[in-house]
């Protein structure tokens, strides 16, 4: 039987490594194999290094896109095939939400062009949980752990917000969007509600 691919998505600070954790911890999925992008290959070793600088934006989208391949080809895709549940702390959709806004200066329409980049060997996601949040509330949570970033400035998460809520209209039947500007245990129910809908289907 083949696996599944569930990712989590959302803004820096939306809650996603939270909930990875709680599920690496919840015995309905002791058997799931748990990833994360950037990866911890010497690819998205590099990927890391460029966050941490100043990289030009196309550069690192494509560090970002090599490690994404890596990822696919050495982790994701022979687990599927072997029939595991995949469960990845961000994937694809990352790429189009953030790029999509430090390459606004560069080009036109440049999630769109992301989006054709990956066409034909990126593996679609059966279920993306889009964590959804407020920004202003985001940029509290990041500044509380102290490890802000580049990407963790408010005018940019705003645009990055907007693109992932773009993406989750366009593809509705794939995106469940979870408000995490609530208390854990609910956000926590809906997130195992919506996986074990789509792992049972």
């Amino acid at each position: 039987m083949k696996g599944k691919l569930i990712t989590l998505e959302g803004i820096d600070g939306s809650g996603k490594s939270t909930i990875t954790s709680f599920l690496n911890s919840h015995p309905s999925f002791a058997n799931a194999v748990f990833t994360r992008e950037p990866t911890t290959s010497w690819i998205g070793d590099a990927v890391y290094k460029a966050i941490q600088s100043n990289t030009d934006e196309l550069a690192e989208l494509m560090l970002f896109t090599a490690d994404h391949a890596d990822h696919i080809e050495t982790l994701i895709r022979p687990a599927i095939e072997e029939g595991k549940i995949v469960i990845s702390d961000r994937y694809s959709d990352s790429r189009y939400a953030y790029q999509g806004v430090t390459l606004k200066e560069r080009m036109e329409e440049p999630m769109e062009w992301i989006q054709m980049i990956h066409r034909g060997w990126t593996i679609i996601p059966d279920l993306t949980l889009l964590f959804d949040i407020d920004p202003a509330v985001a940029v509290q949570r990041c500044g509380k752990r102290g490890e802000q970033t580049k990407f963790e400035k408010i005018d940019l998460l705003k645009g990055v917000r907007e693109n992932y809520l773009k993406l989750a209209e366009k593809e509705p039947e794939r995106f469940v969007v979870i408000d995490t500007d609530r208390e854990l245990k609910e956000i926590e129910k809906d997130v195992l509600q919506a996986i074990t809908s789509i792992i049972e289907s």
